[in-house]
């Protein structure tokens, strides 16, 4: 005969992390902060205008709605189950232990390989900002103070999650004060004449994203999801987070509508001001290109300064989240136990935290010797990784609560079709930049005629799968059985959480 027992409300297994260490507050500061706006729009403005044109903003406020859709993907499943494995946990539920472990895997990738655009920002902007010039065009130079800002951050994110939010607070109100003063300087000299020659007179066209090519469509798509990703690391803090089964999903819908009325406002003040040839001319640094034009030599340090808070607090947010995937994985089997070891006063998963450090800087210093651009090839191949993860959470979302969704209205949207909406959105682009990133003429770096953006984004997905198989022979546990602990039924007193329990019990059926 078959049981169902349903555990009643309670904290998620203990994993050793400072429980109801952050707030709602706390939470949407790391999530806009993980995104990085200063630092993404440095990096990726110019690659977008470069494809689309005076269309970029258009492009970033469609990009907008299939991240709009993943978040409610993330607040939904968080509810259900507030485990920092995030998408490798989730996922595991829904569609068994080796789809999940690709989802944990896709995380760490992805933030490995962003961390050699973070590390190149890093390292150039710090030379700029203390008038070293001439070692900011260095690549040594920079491939080392790189490794050292990596190095630096990873020590921040070693020490506890209180420092690294309280250094986030800072870091997110200097970079979004400087890009505000940026944006009304530039848009105030486009209408006032003094803007640059080639500058482009706003219109409402370019809020229309279509340029007639759906190759241009997906490549720009894909590259302005990389500009949104990071808003799921407020869920991968969620154990840390007071009310954690509701307060993550809050911040992350939260963090995204703040987002897309920042990253409009700068390419809108940037285009207006500068014209779309400047901005893909200089595509590997768009606002270190116009920073002293529109702010003069010494205010235009103010704007150096910004991208340099913004990568480093996107840094920190990106060791943390593989951080903690890494802990989820170890501490549910699905990778050896060691790497779920924490620090016994920092609370934080020591292992896990070191090793993305070091594995970090030796994938940057690589990428770097064989590489042109490695922002361009870093962030386009992210892309891939990106669409790969969160579409799959998505999916992972529809499946996991598919008893839940004509329990009412509410649950139907925001648990099946915006999750749907989403997934499919993201499986297309990322189908459609496959084919496109193939040919060794769509990237900076190419191997045997073969394009570096699709080997290091599809190659790091068949790394995955090896190392998945190799995994599974040493610890079958795992694989045999999946993640078998309960899940924990939603926060009492929330309807919406009530009504998932049809959809939840699947995890604690016992025969």
């Amino acid at each position: 005969m078959t049981s169902i027992v349903i555990s009643e409300p309670a904290a998620p297994p203990d994993k050793g992390l400072r429980a109801g260490a952050l707030g709602l507050v706390s939470s949407v500061v790391i999530a806009v902060s993980s995104t990085a706006p200063a630092y993404s729009m440095a990096a990726t403005l110019g690659l977008i205008v470069a494809i689309v044109g005076v269309h970029s903003p258009g492009t970033l406020v469609v990009s907008f709605l299939p991240m709009l859709c993943i978040a409610y993907a993330f607040r939904e499943l968080n509810k259900a189950d507030p485990d920092c494995g995030t998408t490798f946990t989730w996922t595991a539920r829904a569609f068994g232990p080796r789809a999940g472990w690709m989802g944990g895997w896709g995380i760490i990738a992805a933030d490995i390989i962003v961390m050699a655009s973070l590390s190149q920002i890093a390292g150039r902007y710090v030379f700029l900002l203390v008038g070293a010039d001439s070692a900011a065009a260095s690549t040594v130079w920079v491939t080392v103070a790189g490794v050292v800002f990596i190095a630096l951050l990873t020590l921040v994110c070693y020490r506890g999650i209180e420092v690294s939010a309280r250094l986030q607070q800072v870091l997110l109100a200097i970079e979004v004060a400087a890009l505000a003063i940026f944006a009304v300087v530039a848009l105030v000299k486009a209408g006032t004449g003094h803007a640059l020659p080639g500058a482009a007179h706003p219109s409402v066209g370019w809020l229309n994203p279509w340029t007639g090519s759906f190759n241009s469509l997906s490549n720009s798509f894909l590259l302005a999801v990389f500009i949104y990703w990071g808003w799921d690391c407020a869920l991968s803090v969620n154990e840390e987070t007071k009310d954690s089964a509701r307060t993550p999903g809050r911040a992350a819908v939260m963090a995204t509508v703040l987002l897309v009325a920042i990253f409009a406002v700068i390419s809108i003040a940037a285009l207006a001001y500068a014209g779309p040839a400047f901005l893909a001319t200089h595509s590997t640094d768009v606002l270190g290109a116009m920073a002293t034009s529109v702010l003069g030599s010494t205010p235009g340090k103010l704007l150096v300064l910004c991208v340099l808070t913004s990568t480093a607090a996107s840094t920190q947010t990106t060791i943390m989240p593989t951080a903690r995937a890494v802990l989820a994985m170890a501490a549910h089997g699905a990778i050896p136990g060691w790497f779920a070891r924490m620090h016994p006063r920092y609370r934080t998963p020591t292992t896990a935290t070191i090793v993305m450090g070091i594995v970090s800087a030796i994938f940057f210093v690589l990428l770097t010797l064989t590489s042109k651009n490695v922002l361009a090839d870093s962030a386009a191949s992210v892309g891939l990784l990106i669409a790969f993860y969160y579409g799959l959470t998505g999916f992972a979302c529809v499946w996991f609560f598919r008893r839940d969704l004509l329990t009412s209205g509410a649950a139907f949207v925001t648990k099946g079709v915006l999750p749907l909406i989403g997934g499919l959105i993201l499986l297309g682009a990322f189908i459609l930049s496959i084919k496109s990133y193939w040919p060794a003429a769509s990237s900076y770096s190419s191997f045997g005629g073969i394009g570096g953006i699709f080997l290091i984004g599809a190659g790091s997905l068949v790394v995955g799968l090896i190392l998945m198989f190799i995994t599974a022979r040493f610890l079958p546990g795992y694989f045999a059985n999946g993640i078998t602990k309960p899940v924990q039924v939603g926060v009492p007193g929330d309807a919406a959480s009530d009504a998932d329990v049809a959809g939840q019990v699947e995890g604690s059926i016992s025969v």
